[in-house]
């Protein structure tokens, strides 16, 4: 066969009408593609496209189908026909093939789609194509003594496209959970307390009622029997849980864990299997039981996995019932950062949902997260996702959602007995485990000085970041005179000064290069949103009386009146402005010579014009343009000095000319009104012209529309 002559016959015969003959060719090259030194001439003699058109062919037998798709594979295991092969013409063919009732079909074509995913530039057309939720379905099917090949296909193609953090994704979506491949030996430390009473994974408690515990252990052995429907309103979230924990913790114990995916060869197993993927039910206990382990490294890894799992409310309540959350608290206090940083990521992750964040705080993670708070050798990645985690904690909106929260909180909602009666057939009751008030009470820890002084010193962290988290804190700390004392002595003067000072790292030369350009685009996007939130924090700062006597307001009004002047984005100078006004009614007009006008004049210039534009060119709807429009009229119509320059440099005239091109009636008479008062400055007149107001205008003249008079005395006043 070394001669391409002999393989191009053996293609050709891949047309043949016969059925035998195509099996027979198929089967031929399956052979030599087997070699790697005869795979590029089989590729070379048109063997790919032929395999093309043969899978085309909807009366294909399934012996032909099997040994063309077993070519195909045979092919993509040299990496240069993998591109050829992942095109959209053959994508949809093996994913369809995937479908096929034929099992040997199913097992090449998931070979032939796991081969091509160790090309990372076949990722992107594989995923559009749709092959994540195919390959998925397989793994989530009952484990089959067939089908073990099509899963390992199916798993290798899926591990590989999970690298890419956005298909992983994907790949959770489909019910799937990345789990650290840790090793048999990493599972010896396990030890289930096999002569404790039985609890739910939660770790809510299950009380017994009985005098004493049955002559031979039948009440504790036959405990779950009578948890069913008819007996026990156990929910669907706490069934799952525990049938996950008991067969991961039955593998553990029995040494089957892994098992599958220790049978790959030990240099497959550390380079490309670093994780394996498995259902949501057993994927999110194992890596809870991982939590339990002896090995760091492991313990670490499974509190990575649990963030990276965390995408939506279904999962972090699987974790929350599986008991992770009880399990990263602990891991708060473990001598080793990266466990601790793992595990604070992990509940940073898992507070997102505001159940799962109710539970969080029930479980006592105030105490270890304020003593992470008040560690001054803490990292900026962990002090953000602890800052993060405790500004959710602390967030008074999430208390009042969770009073039309429905659903459970922490373990049980409601007690067992008040589904099954008092009486047990087995003289046993379930009980919620309550917390002690000693975790309850944590919250009022955060109010102490020293952990306000803390926050306060973090205001002038440079890490732009860490200040905006900090901010939301304190706001969400400061809610009463109470805590005033506290704050005022921890000097939050100064820590909102250090933020508002940041807006002169904008003043920077205009001649940068455009790499240094993005690099400034990027500082005045922290800037601004660090600003906004100090902002935020002195707008209700400025509610209690304490704070207004002891602030220097003069100062204030300087820095943010300069701040509403710079170039910092126009969404976070909306509470700028309102702070300005707040301090403006409370403290009366302040005399700065640095002021032109005053303060509300000055905000409508810098804020308020500048959001009423914005609102005109980006607004979705016309009744959103057409409201900006109208209030932007009223502004210029009132005479107000610098508005008619402000929406002009603003970049105002263009969107007004497309207003009255396609607004409503009300807006283009309001558009209309706008530019002629801008027409009454020569200055305005080439980009009036530039912005194409002139054809607009004739034909609302012409068709004598109810705004041609002001059109026409717009128009005489433009050199047209």
């Amino acid at each position: 066969f070394r001669d391409a002559s002999c393989i191009n016959l053996t293609v050709n015969l891949l047309q043949s009408e016969s059925s035998s003959a195509c099996e027979a060719a198929a089967g031929l090259l399956r052979s030599i593609s087997s070699v790697n030194v005869y795979r590029d001439v089989v590729a070379e003699s048109g063997a790919i496209e032929e395999i093309t058109g043969l899978l085309s062919q909807p009366s294909l037998t399934p012996e032909v189908m099997e040994q063309s798709l077993c070519i195909l594979w045979n092919l993509s295991v040299d990496e240069k026909l993998r591109v050829k092969i992942a095109n959209p013409d053959i994508l949809p063919l093996l994913i369809k093939s995937l479908e096929d009732e034929d099992l040997r079909v199913k097992e090449a074509a998931g070979g032939v789609l796991a081969n091509l995913t160790l090309t990372h530039s076949n990722h992107k057309i594989m995923v559009e194509a749709g092959v994540v939720p195919k390959l998925a379905d397989f793994l989530k099917s009952a484990v089959e003594e067939e089908s073990k090949v099509i899963r390992k296909e199916a798993r290798n193609a899926l591990v590989e496209l999970s690298k890419n953090e956005y298909y992983r994704i994907l790949v959770i979506e489909e019910g799937l959970v990345p789990v650290p491949l840790i090793g048999i030996a990493a599972y010896r430390s396990f030890t289930p307390s096999l002569l404790s009473w039985p609890s739910l994974p939660d770790g809510s408690k299950i009380e017994r009622t009985s005098k004493g515990p049955s002559r031979f252990g039948a009440s504790e052995l036959l405990l779950g029997l009578n948890i069913d429907d008819k007996n026990a309103n156990l929910e669907e979230a706490k069934m799952n849980a525990i049938i996950g924990r008991s067969k991961q913790q039955f593998l553990a114990r029995s040494g089957a864990i892994e098992v599958e995916d220790t049978k790959l060869p030990q240099n497959e197993l550390s380079k490309n299997r670093k994780f394996t993927l498995l259902p949501w039910m057993d994927g999110v206990a194992r890596l809870v039981l991982i939590l339990e382990l002896e090995d760091e490294s492991a313990i670490c890894r499974a509190a990575e996995s649990i963030a990276d799992a965390s995408i939506n409310e279904h999962l972090r309540n699987s974790f929350k019932e599986a008991g992770a959350v009880k399990n990263l608290i602990q891991l708060l206090d473990h001598n080793n950062d990266a466990i601790r940083f793992a595990a604070v990521g992990a509940l940073e992750r898992l507070s997102i949902s505001n159940a799962v964040c109710q539970t969080i705080e029930a479980e006592g993670v105030m105490a270890p997260l304020i003593k992470i708070l008040k560690n001054s050798e803490t990292s900026e990645g962990m002090m953000e996702k602890t800052l993060n985690l405790l500004a959710r904690i602390l967030d008074p909106n999430r208390k009042k959602k969770s009073k039309f929260y429905d659903g459970p909180v922490n373990g049980f909602k409601k007690e067992l007995d008040a589904a099954r009666g008092d009486d047990d057939p087995t003289g046993l009751t379930r009980k919620v485990y309550e917390m002690p008030d000693s975790k309850k009470n944590t919250r009022q820890d955060v109010l102490a000085f020293d952990v306000v002084a803390r926050l306060v010193d973090m205001l002038k962290h440079p890490s732009l970041e860490l200040q905006r988290k900090v901010a939301s804190v304190l706001e969400f700390v400061a809610i009463s005179e109470s805590i005033m004392d506290t704050i005022i002595s921890a000097n939050i003067e100064s820590g909102l000064l250090a933020i508002f000072q940041q807006v002169e790292l904008n003043d920077l030369e205009s001649d940068v290069e455009s790499q240094q350009t993005e690099i400034h685009a990027i500082q005045v996007e922290e800037v601004g949103l660090a600003i906004s939130a100090a902002s935020r924090l002195l707008t209700k700062l400025l509610d209690l009386e304490q704070f207004r006597r002891a602030i220097n307001s003069a100062h204030f009004t300087k820095l943010l009146h300069k701040i509403l002047k710079s170039n910092i984005p126009l969404r976070y100078k909306d509470w700028v402005a309102a702070c300005l006004v707040k301090i403006d009614s409370l403290y009366g007009p302040i005399s700065i010579l640095e002021f032109e006008n005053p303060i509300d004049m000055e905000v409508t210039l810098y804020e308020k014009i500048p959001r009423l534009i914005e609102q005109i060119r980006s607004a979705f709807s016309l009744e959103a343009q057409e409201a900006a429009v109208v209030e932007l009229n009223r502004i210029i119509s009132e005479g107000m000095v610098d508005a008619t320059r402000t929406v002009a440099s603003e970049g105002g005239i263009f969107p007004l000319v497309k207003l009255i091109e396609g607004g409503s009636e009300k807006a283009v008479e309001a558009a209309l009104s706008i530019l002629y008062n801008l027409s009454m400055d020569s200055e305005n007149h080439a980009a009036i012209i530039a912005a194409g107001a002139v054809p607009p205008l004739r034909r609302i003249i012409l068709s004598e529309r109810s705004q041609w008079k002001r059109a026409l005395r717009l128009l005489r006043n433009l050199p047209t």
